[in-house]
């Protein structure tokens, strides 16, 4: 897959770490088995699962972590996205990092993880009035969170896209207990990671966005979401990710689309070219062909053709015609005399007209040229050195040059710059 241009982030009912890995998972399915490979390097993933989920109008997925078993033989429960943290482990920051860093993880995930758990406890230090390296984690220090943040730094790493951007995140409200006591929503440290942020008052209160879905939204964001330019765009995928909270009149739903460049139809262009002829009658076809092909892959060259003609004396000849760019045509000129018997080359200069145009990759790998002609009609033409590919008799190959057009005309733009051919 080719690199998106950007990843939009939908918190409908607000954001959290596993609402984030749920809702990627959904839209890319194919990267979850890579995904617990590198999960297992933090420990075992056998209470680590993606679970289909649906209520009532929309489905996706939700993303369950149960943490391995403790000391006492008991297994930590742990409840992803209902706005209440239930595991209070003070587990250190310094010791969370030194944990990322000898677990052997990819080193794109491993930056970004650390960098996530960074933000977080930059931003709680800040909130208790302590340094980042005495930040003791309580609510985010537990198995699940490290699985949050680990599975989010696989997703952002492993798909890169060009940019990210957030929609507007629910504020919520009301009050939650938690290990240093009632807090207000959104959590200080939330509201910290919030700060330049979009946000938004629905009036549906609970912990709509949590530290780790702050974390996350916050430092995506930094990744490129302010060089996020307009362009036309296809929806590659889309994903739901949902959280168990729920939520009246709302789904507890965060949705991932993620924006793929459209094939851009260049603008019509009126521009001064080079044309150069020359007759040939003492050269083998044969070695002519060869001469024309490297024409044709010679820099600046826009097109080569030959004709038919009767030359003086009744004799039968190859006249050649050659369009090239200005700045090409004497090495042009040059490469005619070596590659030919001609003695001379007319050049003159030309103006020529193009339509829009552009070349288009589509499904079973067949190229298509599409054109926009004056009239606004939109035409499309599949390369025939692909379609030679497809198995089967005629009928086979008309079919897939009528999918292969189709396909091509629906997914491009008519607006976009100049090729240069």
């Amino acid at each position: 897959m080719s690199r998106l241009a950007r990843i939009h982030l939908d918190p409908v009912g607000g954001i959290a770490g596993d609402m984030f890995v749920a809702a990627m998972a959904d839209a890319f399915p194919e990267h979850v088995p890579g995904l617990m490979v590198e999960l297992a390097k933090l420990g075992s993933v056998d209470g680590v699962r993606f679970l289909p989920h649906a209520d009532g109008a929309l489905h996706g997925r939700r993303f369950d972590v149960a943490a391995p078993l403790s000391s006492h033989g008991h297994a930590h429960s742990h409840h992803h996205g209902d706005g209440h943290e239930h595991d209070h482990l003070h587990v250190p920051h310094r010791e969370i990092r030194a944990r990322l860093q000898g677990a052997g993880l990819d080193p794109g995930v491993l930056r970004h993880a650390l960098a996530l758990f960074g933000l977080l406890a930059e931003v709680e230090g800040a909130v208790h009035g302590v340094g980042p390296e005495d930040v003791a984690f309580h609510e985010v220090g537990a198995w699940d969170s490290i699985v949050d943040f680990t599975a989010a730094a696989y997703f952002i790493a492993t798909l890169a896209p060009e940019s990210w951007s957030v929609g507007p995140l629910p504020l919520g409200g009301g009050r939650v207990k938690v290990a240093h006591g009632v807090l207000p929503m959104p959590a200080p440290a939330t509201t910290r990671l919030l700060e330049g942020l979009t946000v938004i008052d629905d009036g549906v209160s609970g912990e709509r966005v949590t530290p780790t879905g702050a974390a996350i939204a916050r430092y995506v964001t930094r990744l490129g979401g302010a060089k996020a330019v307009a362009r036309p765009s296809t929806i590659a995928a889309a994903g739901h990710g949902f959280g168990t909270m729920k939520l009246p009149g709302i789904p507890n739903m965060l949705r991932v689309l993620a924006l793929a460049d459209a094939p851009s139809m260049p603008q019509p262009l009126d521009e001064e070219i080079a044309t150069l002829e020359f007759e040939v009658d003492d050269q083998t076809a044969e070695d002519l062909a060869v001469a024309l092909e490297r024409l044709r892959a010679a820099p600046g060259v826009l097109d080569a053709s030959q004709s038919a003609i009767v030359g003086k004396k009744g004799r039968l000849a190859t006249r050649v015609h050659v369009l090239a760019r200005l700045d090409a045509a004497d090495a042009v000129a040059d490469l005619c005399l070596a590659q030919t018997t001609t003695l001379g080359v007319r050049i003159s200069r030309v103006w020529r007209r193009t339509v829009a145009r552009a070349s288009v990759d589509t499904a079973g790998d067949v190229r298509v040229k599409v054109a926009s002609r004056p009239t606004g009609e939109m035409t499309a033409k599949a390369e025939m050195d692909d379609i030679a590919r497809v198995p089967g008799g005629r009928r086979e190959r008309e079919e897939a040059r009528s999918r292969a057009e189709a396909e091509a005309l629906k997914n491009t733009a008519p607006h976009g710059h100049r090729p240069d051919d």
